[in-house]
Protein backbone atom coordinates (compact mmCIF):
# COMPACT_ATOMS: atom_id res chain seq x y z
CA UNK A 1 0.00 0.00 0.00
CA UNK A 2 1.01 3.56 -0.61
CA UNK A 3 1.50 5.98 2.28
CA UNK A 4 -2.02 7.33 1.72
CA UNK A 5 -3.56 3.88 2.30
CA UNK A 6 -4.45 3.13 -1.33
CA UNK A 7 -3.37 0.02 -3.22
CA UNK A 8 -0.02 0.73 -4.92
CA UNK A 9 -0.73 -1.96 -7.54
CA UNK A 10 -3.98 -0.38 -8.75
CA UNK A 11 -4.49 1.98 -11.68
CA UNK A 12 -8.11 2.01 -12.86
CA UNK A 13 -7.03 3.81 -16.05
CA UNK A 14 -4.80 0.92 -17.17
CA UNK A 15 -6.19 -1.81 -19.45
CA UNK A 16 -5.30 -4.43 -16.84
CA UNK A 17 -6.02 -2.19 -13.84
CA UNK A 18 -2.34 -2.23 -12.90
CA UNK A 19 -0.02 0.59 -11.87
CA UNK A 20 3.54 0.97 -13.16
CA UNK A 21 4.81 -0.35 -9.82
CA UNK A 22 2.67 -3.48 -10.21
CA UNK A 23 3.97 -4.05 -13.74
CA UNK A 24 7.58 -3.67 -12.59
CA UNK A 25 6.86 -6.08 -9.72
CA UNK A 26 5.39 -8.63 -12.17
CA UNK A 27 8.37 -8.17 -14.51
CA UNK A 28 10.73 -8.90 -11.60
CA UNK A 29 8.88 -12.07 -10.68
CA UNK A 30 8.89 -13.23 -14.30
CA UNK A 31 12.61 -12.40 -14.64
CA UNK A 32 13.46 -14.46 -11.55
CA UNK A 33 10.84 -17.22 -11.90
CA UNK A 34 13.42 -19.86 -12.79
CA UNK A 35 15.68 -18.82 -9.91
CA UNK A 36 12.80 -18.89 -7.40
CA UNK A 37 11.54 -22.28 -8.49
CA UNK A 38 13.67 -24.45 -6.15
CA UNK A 39 12.24 -22.54 -3.20
CA UNK A 40 8.66 -22.44 -4.49
CA UNK A 41 8.67 -26.09 -5.63
CA UNK A 42 11.17 -27.70 -3.27
CA UNK A 43 10.49 -31.43 -3.71
CA UNK A 44 11.30 -33.94 -6.42
CA UNK A 45 7.56 -34.57 -6.78
CA UNK A 46 6.84 -30.84 -7.17
CA UNK A 47 8.03 -31.16 -10.76
CA UNK A 48 5.52 -33.89 -11.52
CA UNK A 49 2.85 -31.34 -10.62
CA UNK A 50 4.52 -28.62 -12.69
CA UNK A 51 5.11 -30.87 -15.67
CA UNK A 52 1.71 -32.54 -15.46
CA UNK A 53 -0.49 -29.59 -16.47
CA UNK A 54 -1.68 -29.07 -12.90
CA UNK A 55 0.23 -25.79 -12.51
CA UNK A 56 1.50 -23.26 -15.05
CA UNK A 57 5.03 -23.77 -16.37
CA UNK A 58 5.20 -21.06 -19.06
CA UNK A 59 6.69 -17.81 -17.76
CA UNK A 60 3.84 -15.53 -18.82
CA UNK A 61 1.22 -13.33 -17.23
CA UNK A 62 -2.35 -12.45 -18.06
CA UNK A 63 -5.68 -11.43 -16.70
CA UNK A 64 -8.05 -14.13 -17.85
CA UNK A 65 -5.48 -16.77 -18.75
CA UNK A 66 -5.51 -19.63 -16.25
CA UNK A 67 -2.39 -21.13 -17.87
CA UNK A 68 -0.30 -18.04 -17.08
CA UNK A 69 2.32 -18.21 -14.35
CA UNK A 70 1.08 -14.88 -13.01
CA UNK A 71 -2.63 -14.17 -13.17
CA UNK A 72 -4.34 -10.87 -12.50
CA UNK A 73 -7.82 -11.64 -11.12
CA UNK A 74 -10.57 -9.19 -12.02
CA UNK A 75 -10.78 -6.56 -9.32
CA UNK A 76 -14.14 -5.14 -8.29
CA UNK A 77 -12.48 -2.24 -6.48
CA UNK A 78 -9.05 -0.61 -6.61
CA UNK A 79 -8.28 -2.04 -3.18
CA UNK A 80 -8.84 -5.61 -4.41
CA UNK A 81 -6.28 -5.38 -7.24
CA UNK A 82 -3.71 -8.13 -6.78
CA UNK A 83 -1.46 -10.57 -8.59
CA UNK A 84 -1.29 -14.34 -8.18
CA UNK A 85 1.90 -16.28 -8.70
CA UNK A 86 0.52 -19.74 -9.47
CA UNK A 87 3.49 -22.12 -9.22
CA UNK A 88 4.24 -22.41 -5.47
CA UNK A 89 3.86 -25.96 -4.22
CA UNK A 90 1.98 -26.64 -0.97
CA UNK A 91 5.21 -28.16 0.36
CA UNK A 92 7.19 -24.91 0.16
CA UNK A 93 8.30 -23.04 3.26
CA UNK A 94 6.05 -19.93 3.20
CA UNK A 95 8.67 -17.73 4.85
CA UNK A 96 11.29 -18.55 2.25
CA UNK A 97 8.70 -18.37 -0.54
CA UNK A 98 7.56 -14.88 0.47
CA UNK A 99 11.18 -13.76 0.81
CA UNK A 100 12.08 -14.78 -2.75
CA UNK A 101 8.80 -13.55 -4.26
CA UNK A 102 9.27 -10.14 -2.63
CA UNK A 103 12.96 -10.05 -3.54
CA UNK A 104 12.16 -10.73 -7.18
CA UNK A 105 9.34 -8.18 -7.30
CA UNK A 106 11.35 -5.47 -5.55
CA UNK A 107 14.22 -6.07 -7.98
CA UNK A 108 11.76 -5.45 -10.81
CA UNK A 109 10.63 -2.20 -9.19
CA UNK A 110 14.18 -0.99 -8.44
CA UNK A 111 15.39 -1.71 -11.98
CA UNK A 112 12.09 -0.61 -13.55
CA UNK A 113 11.90 -3.84 -15.54
CA UNK A 114 9.34 -3.78 -18.32
CA UNK A 115 6.64 -6.41 -18.26
CA UNK A 116 6.20 -8.31 -21.55
CA UNK A 117 2.85 -8.31 -23.31
CA UNK A 118 0.13 -10.21 -21.49
CA UNK A 119 -0.70 -13.67 -22.81
CA UNK A 120 -4.48 -13.95 -22.73
CA UNK A 121 -4.88 -17.25 -24.54
CA UNK A 122 -4.42 -20.69 -23.03
CA UNK A 123 -0.72 -21.40 -23.63
CA UNK A 124 -1.28 -25.16 -23.86
CA UNK A 125 -3.82 -24.63 -26.68
CA UNK A 126 -2.03 -21.68 -28.32
CA UNK A 127 -2.64 -21.46 -32.04
CA UNK A 128 0.77 -19.93 -32.83
CA UNK A 129 3.39 -22.68 -32.27
CA UNK A 130 6.25 -20.21 -32.89
CA UNK A 131 5.07 -17.91 -30.11
CA UNK A 132 4.53 -20.87 -27.78
CA UNK A 133 8.01 -22.29 -28.43
CA UNK A 134 9.56 -18.86 -27.76
CA UNK A 135 8.17 -18.77 -24.21
CA UNK A 136 10.48 -19.53 -21.32
CA UNK A 137 9.40 -22.32 -19.00
CA UNK A 138 10.08 -23.21 -15.39
CA UNK A 139 12.74 -25.84 -14.63
CA UNK A 140 11.64 -29.40 -15.29
CA UNK A 141 13.32 -30.99 -12.27
CA UNK A 142 14.59 -30.17 -8.82
CA UNK A 143 18.14 -30.54 -10.12
CA UNK A 144 17.57 -27.94 -12.84
CA UNK A 145 15.83 -25.62 -10.36
CA UNK A 146 18.77 -25.80 -7.93
CA UNK A 147 21.09 -24.85 -10.77
CA UNK A 148 18.89 -21.84 -11.59
CA UNK A 149 18.88 -20.77 -7.93
CA UNK A 150 22.68 -20.96 -7.85
CA UNK A 151 22.85 -18.61 -10.86
CA UNK A 152 20.34 -16.01 -9.55
CA UNK A 153 22.11 -13.49 -7.30
CA UNK A 154 18.89 -11.61 -6.46
CA UNK A 155 17.15 -14.73 -5.18
CA UNK A 156 20.25 -15.90 -3.30
CA UNK A 157 20.44 -12.48 -1.64
CA UNK A 158 16.73 -12.60 -0.72
CA UNK A 159 17.39 -15.86 1.12
CA UNK A 160 20.59 -14.70 2.74
CA UNK A 161 23.96 -16.41 2.35
CA UNK A 162 23.65 -18.90 5.21
CA UNK A 163 20.09 -20.05 4.46
CA UNK A 164 20.81 -20.22 0.74
CA UNK A 165 23.92 -22.34 1.24
CA UNK A 166 22.15 -24.76 3.57
CA UNK A 167 19.05 -24.94 1.38
CA UNK A 168 21.08 -25.75 -1.74
CA UNK A 169 23.16 -28.32 0.14
CA UNK A 170 20.05 -30.06 1.51
CA UNK A 171 18.34 -30.06 -1.89
CA UNK A 172 21.45 -31.46 -3.61
CA UNK A 173 21.47 -34.34 -1.10
CA UNK A 174 17.75 -34.90 -1.71
CA UNK A 175 18.28 -34.93 -5.48
CA UNK A 176 21.14 -37.41 -5.17
CA UNK A 177 19.00 -39.71 -2.99
CA UNK A 178 16.24 -39.60 -5.60
CA UNK A 179 18.59 -40.06 -8.53
CA UNK A 180 20.12 -43.19 -7.00
CA UNK A 181 16.82 -44.80 -5.95
CA UNK A 182 15.52 -47.68 -8.10
CA UNK A 183 11.73 -47.37 -8.12
CA UNK A 184 9.07 -50.08 -8.53
CA UNK A 185 8.15 -48.47 -11.87
CA UNK A 186 11.70 -49.01 -13.14
CA UNK A 187 11.73 -52.62 -11.98
CA UNK A 188 8.37 -53.32 -13.63
CA UNK A 189 9.27 -51.49 -16.84
CA UNK A 190 12.84 -52.73 -17.37
CA UNK A 191 13.73 -55.79 -15.29
CA UNK A 192 12.06 -58.41 -17.49
CA UNK A 193 12.85 -56.62 -20.76
CA UNK A 194 16.56 -56.05 -20.34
Amino acid sequence: YKANGSNAFSDPGDAHGLSKIAKHFIAGQLAHARGMCAVLAPLVNSYKRLGGYEAPIHITWGRINRSALIRIPRAHTAESTRIELRCPDPSCNPYLAFAVMLGAGIDGIKRELQVPDAMEENVYAASDPQRKSALNVLPGSLDEAIGELEKDAVIREALGAQICERFISAKRLEWDDYRLEVTPWELKKYLTNY
